[in-house]
């Protein structure tokens, strides 16, 4: 079990980062016309950084599987991105976002990354606006603030309900800038199957073109992962149908470490599942959860008559319900991390106060704020003594303003007027906090590849806060690889160009291609999806919102014996070098029959709960998480060897000294 060296610089935290900045070494303008990058992902992660790299004069290649790089997943962001800009004048502040950010995790994230996040938060905002994303103002023209989970304050820059939308454009504008000065070559509808070394450095690719299904070498001085996560391990998720693990697996069966797969978010406020039919779940943004109050029936008979199709919810008396978050913890209420209202609404369901017809769902309802925000517009409008029906329209016109967008989406998909009756919602999976393991410069255990955004594991610990994912792929970006790759790449300014006639290359390519083969050489009895939804089955079921020791056991057996059928006999029609959205499917599925068994693994080793991991045996009395500081204070960063199942553990020990690390109360 070896130790890792995360290269965090020494002094003080506050002074860490700008002293680093000062220390590593640079690479200077004439030198970067001659260094090549790759950047694989074309999010918010990979675009900032794909675009601010080649504005520094590098040459930049950008891969991604979809059609465009405003295709990115990014793109389905709906509440916000955070900023510790203190607008609101309610005492946000730098450390203030830092310490949110590490309570959140449940203190199982790096201390000093995660301060650089919050310091380098209030850069983005400018740097965004600077651009042109829309972001929403208060009436005086100012920029406008909302709050999401876990804080006590109001530092949530938005747009609309299409916060993502909006920043990815921004971003993407900023890349076409540079595609059409030359310094990026964009390469769409490609997908990295492959890590190349030489030297035991990261120096190219092998992709395949989707569309022609031609195998290509691409090489490079150094190569960037922003592929995002891969919540579709469970097959059901809020991820788009396309987003795998495929780059990431890759550079780990390379040698880079793969950490804390186990920590995964399930989000609390998604439409509910609603047969076996589906392929994917809905968002329904947090930032929903500034004006919903989340409730069940108080009483079980009224459960069941909803469920029967008997009762309404709007014909249950107000002393009926209850509003299980803001009775269990009063100082946040339905703002209170992710990992913690979902398991509340999962404790309320498991009790049999579900609401749907398969018991699994809360309701998310608007009412109190319609008529709260309807009286408010009535006295600033001069209205005396207006009417209820007045009240309520007054109301809705500014919910629809603020969240109009996911109120349509949700009518759309079940049919059902949000303004008029309670949205039902129920957990799913939504992000991954686990990833490639990197240290303080983003780069991972293989020198010259580096890994940013969601794609690695570092600033969020066991629980991400709402609206940081946006924050760290774009603080990743813009503000932090563009400065940290530059000391590694000084040493290649006398390097040349990388050919892609060698050895490693050869191997690579074969390698490749004999594991395409192999895969349409199955006997073809299933499809692809067969394989993906029960694996979904077992992860959700067994490795889910609770785990304990002996699901997690028979989780690993069933997921090698899958892993073992699926090469065996699974079906993909057509050829292999052509274009072939099956194959795609299946590269993508092996590798998360592998990760499913890591993923397990790491959640049976970790014998604690801690923020989105949470062990049964190890709760308190009240069924909250409960930590093992002593024992479990640490990353888990996993080493291929061959086998999942025998990984080897590396640890990174986690050093809080700057914070007083307690449990993690929010009531």
């Amino acid at each position: 079990m070896g130790k890792l060296d995360s290269k965090v610089p020494s002094g003080p935290l506050a002074d860490k980062w700008t002293k680093h900045k000062n220390e590593i070494d640079l690479v200077n303008p004439a030198n970067k016309r001659n260094i090549d990058i790759i950047v694989v992902g074309t999010g918010l992660a990979g675009g900032s950084a794909a675009a601010t790299l080649a504005e520094l004069g590098y040459n930049v290649k950008t891969f991604c599987y979809q059609d465009s790089p405003r295709r990115a997943h990014s793109i389905a962001a709906q509440g916000g991105v955070n900023a510790a800009k203190n607008y609101q004048g309610d005492g946000d502040s730098v450390y203030r976002l830092f310490y949110d950010t590490i309570k959140g995790g449940d203190y199982r994230s790096r201390e000093a990354n995660v301060h650089r996040l919050a310091e380098v938060s209030t850069n983005i905002i400018d740097q965004c606006v600077a651009q042109g994303v829309p972001f929403a103002r208060e009436y005086g023209g100012l920029l406008d603030n909302r709050s999401f989970g876990g804080v006590l304050v109001s530092r949530t820059f938005y747009a609309k309900g299409q916060t993502g939308q909006q920043l990815l454009l921004g971003a993407y504008s900023a890349m076409n800038r540079q595609i059409q000065r030359g310094k990026i070559k964009s390469y769409t509808r490609h997908e990295m199957l492959d890590l190349v070394l030489v030297d035991g450095k990261a120096r190219g690719i092998i992709a395949r073109d989707l569309v022609s299904g031609e195998i290509e070498r691409h090489s490079a001085h150094a190569v960037v992962l922003a592929t995002g996560g891969y919540g579709n391990l469970f097959f059901l998720s809020t991820y788009c149908m396309g987003a795998n693990v495929m780059a990431a697996w890759r550079a780990h069966r390379k040698g880079a470490y793969f950490a804390n797969p186990c920590f995964t978010q399930i989000h609390p406020t998604c439409i509910p599942v609603s047969g076996d039919h589906q392929s994917k779940l809905t968002l329904m943004s947090e930032s929903l959860r500034n004006d919903g109050r989340i409730w069940v029936p108080a009483k079980i008979e009224d459960a069941e008559a909803i469920r029967a199709g008997k009762l309404k919810p709007t014909e249950i008396a107000e002393e009926d319900r209850d509003y299980y978050l803001e009775r269990r913890y009063p100082a946040f209420g339905n703002l209170v991390p992710r990992d913690v209202a979902s398991r509340a609404a999962k404790e309320r369901c498991d009790a049999g106060y579900g609401v749907n017809k398969t018991g699994e769902a809360v309701y998310l309802d608007f009412d109190a704020a319609i008529m709260r925000y309807g009286r408010e517009k009535a006295l600033t409008s001069g209205m005396k003594n207006p009417d209820d029906a007045t009240v309520r329209k007054l109301g809705e016109e500014i919910v629809e303003a603020k969240y109009g967008n996911l109120f349509q989406m949700y009518e759309k998909i079940v049919d059902e007027n949000p303004y008029k009756t309670p949205m039902k919602i129920y957990p799913a999976v939504h992000y991954t906090m686990g990833g490639l393991w990197v240290d303080y410069n983003l780069q991972t255990t293989i020198p010259g590849c580096y890994a940013a955004g969601e794609a690695n594991f570092s600033d969020h610990g066991a629980n991400r806060l709402g609206a940081s994912a946006l924050m760290q792929g774009l603080a990743d970006g813009y503000f932090v690889l563009p400065y940290t790759i530059g000391d590694y790449l000084s040493d290649d300014i006398r390097t040349g160009p990388i050919s892609t006639e060698t050895t490693e290359f050869d191997e690579a390519e074969k390698a490749v291609r004999e594991r395409i083969e192999k895969l349409m050489s199955g006997s073809g009895i299933h499809s692809v999806d067969y394989y993906h939804k029960k694996l979904g089955k077992i992860m959700w079921n067994k490795c889910g919102m609770s785990r304990n020791e002996k699901e997690l056991k028979e989780a690993m057996k069933e997921i090698a014996e899958l892993r073992k059928d699926f090469w065996e006999n699974v079906k993909i029609p057509g050829t292999a070098y052509s274009k072939n959205q099956e194959l795609e499917k299946a590269g993508r599925v092996a590798d998360f029959l592998e990760l499913g068994e890591l993923f397990a693994m790491d959640a049976l080793e970790r014998n604690e709960s801690c923020g989105g991991h949470f062990r049964e045996e190890y709760q308190t009395e009240e069924g909250e998480a409960l930590r093992d500081d002593e024992n479990f204070k640490f990353v888990s960063a996993w080493e291929y060897t061959g086998e999942p199942s025998k990984s080897k553990l590396h640890k990174e020990d986690l050093k809080y000294e700057n914070i007083k690390v307690k449990t993690r109360s929010y009531k």
